[in-house]
């Protein structure tokens, strides 16, 4: 005889898909949800179509946005000059967070990992370089890939993709341990590693 019905184990199975939601969690979640009434349902499941319907790619920095250019990139109070590259979304939260870095971003949306073949291809590093030729005032990029396998292999690639252009390219440094992701960092290690950040390919001529 199945535990729940089979709507409910629908919505647990496909709660359970979240990231860092178990099996556990998602059965919390779902009775949660079945515990709300009409007008609390509807809220959340219009808020739901109305992030995926209204949330668009920023052209220039790809990151998530209501409106293109995104409010970062259209900000003329922002440093053109550098770029921070990270993997996602998320990690713009957490260095906005922080109040440190007073740049622009370029969201990767993955990195380079042929165990899960994901390729360059599968990421925006194209659009980088494309971005990247069309804007000399940028001469920096800093690299903030996590510091793991996947992390570190994407930011070899593109240091050795822009060393030629002699665009300076950084990676953070020190207090991000191996295997650490940026979106769990606190803001003194942000700080730290930002200031710490060490050069792997030279700068433009001047």
């Amino acid at each position: 005889m199945a535990r729940y019905s089979p709507s409910i184990q629908n919505l647990i199975s496909n709660l359970s898909k979240l990231p860092g939601i178990g099996g556990k969690s998602a059965q919390n979640i779902a009775f949660h949800i079945l515990a709300m009434d009409d007008a609390e349902a509807a809220a959340l499941t219009d808020s739901i179509n109305a992030a995926r319907t209204s949330t668009k790619r920023c052209s220039c920095c790809q990151n998530f946005t209501d409106r293109d250019p995104c409010p970062i990139c259209s900000d003329p109070e922002r440093d053109k000059t550098t770029v921070l590259v990270v993997e996602t979304p998320r990690d713009v939260s957490t260095f906005e967070r922080a109040r440190e870095y007073n740049g622009l971003y370029h969201v990767l949306h993955g990195v380079f990992d042929p165990i899960k073949n994901k390729n360059i291809s599968d990421t925006t590093i194209p659009d980088l370089i494309n971005r990247l030729s069309q804007h000399e005032e940028i001469t920096e990029v800093i690299i903030a890939t996590n510091q793991t396998a996947e992390g570190n292999a994407t930011a070899l690639y593109l240091s050795r993709m822009l060393a030629p252009s002699g665009i300076t390219v950084t990676r953070l440094a020190s207090g991000l341990p191996m295997g650490s992701d940026i979106e769990y960092a606190d803001d003194l290690t942000l700080m730290n590693a930002l200031r710490g950040r060490v050069t792997l390919a030279g700068g433009r001529e001047g």
